[in-house]
């Protein structure tokens, strides 16, 4: 009986912890060890909670929580397109920043209206989620990274739609979560189009919109993780392997393009992200 009392009281400390935010306590199931060596990700998903816990302990206390999307995006690129991007951004911005892990990515992001029907939610296969429903669902992973020992949360987006509810949220996080000194940085330096564009056009990359929702920036990108999600083998085949007038062939040039652009966004991206951090 006594074995009983002592365990549900341990129980309801350990509740109360949470409630308060404080984390949680060192059960003997949270002392177990790992008896093999970690699995070399960065992707919180890919790991076992020992590893992320340990990974924790040895520093790497900030978290990037990154926002995709699911929509229409032409005929040739999959709806997926900014979380295949992401893939390869964050696994470069967490393994470069050293201290960081990366939160399973985000699809689900606001994409246009359910009644009336706007803006993507006007093509089959989009997802849309509303403003409220979106920052509610990045608050509570936020929040999840946080009991856990991240003490810096770090938001970043790979679409337009995704910025205002994160930069909303960042802030008022902020204010929520002052006392305990950890903090949410929402980094806008990484969804900065102008920026690539002009990139580009430095190396002769001049396109011409042909009216579809595609451009050779995320084309070029998705092709460094998966040629599939843009149908380049169908393309090729077809001869229609060109966006906006720029053609993708020859391949190599084009994925030079791309590992050197994304290099050049995942280094503006850490420097925004440990100036931010570095902020008092």
């Amino acid at each position: 009986m006594l074995r009983i009392i002592t365990a549900v009281s341990a129980l309801l400390i350990s509740t109360a912890l949470y409630a308060a935010g404080a984390g949680y306590t060192l059960t003997d199931a949270h002392k177990q060890q790992r008896t093999v060596d970690a699995y070399d990700t960065v992707f919180i998903e890919e790991m076992t909670w020992v590893e992320v816990r340990d990974a924790i302990a040895e520093g790497k206390t900030t978290a990037i929580i990154a926002t995709g999307g699911v929509e229409q995006n032409g005929p040739f690129l999959s709806t997926g397109k900014h979380n295949v991007i992401l893939r390869e951004t964050t696994n470069r911005i967490a393994r470069q920043l050293g201290n960081a892990l990366v939160a399973p990515i985000v699809p689900f992001v606001p994409e246009g209206n359910h009644n009336p029907v706007s803006g993507h939610m006007r093509y089959a296969g989009t997802i849309s989620l509303s403003l409220d429903t979106y920052k509610k669902l990045l608050e509570e992973i936020a929040l999840s990274l946080k009991i856990h020992g991240f003490k810096n949360i770090v938001f970043i987006g790979d679409s337009g739609g995704n910025q205002t509810g994160m930069e909303e949220l960042a802030a008022e996080l902020n204010k929520k979560w002052n006392r305990d000194g950890d903090r949410v940085h929402y980094i806008a330096e990484y969804y900065d189009n102008p920026r690539w564009k002009q990139w580009l056009e430095a190396r002769n990359v001049v396109e011409k919109k042909d009216g579809i929702h595609h451009d050779f920036r995320h084309t070029a990108l998705m092709m460094l993780v998966d040629p599939m999600s843009v149908r380049m083998p169908q393309r090729v085949m077809k001869g229609e392997f060109s966006v906006n007038g720029v053609n993708l062939l020859p391949l190599d040039r084009t994925l030079k393009l791309a590992d050197e652009l994304t290099d050049y966004q995942v280094g503006i991206t850490m420097e925004a992200i440990r100036k931010s951090i570095g902020k008092k």
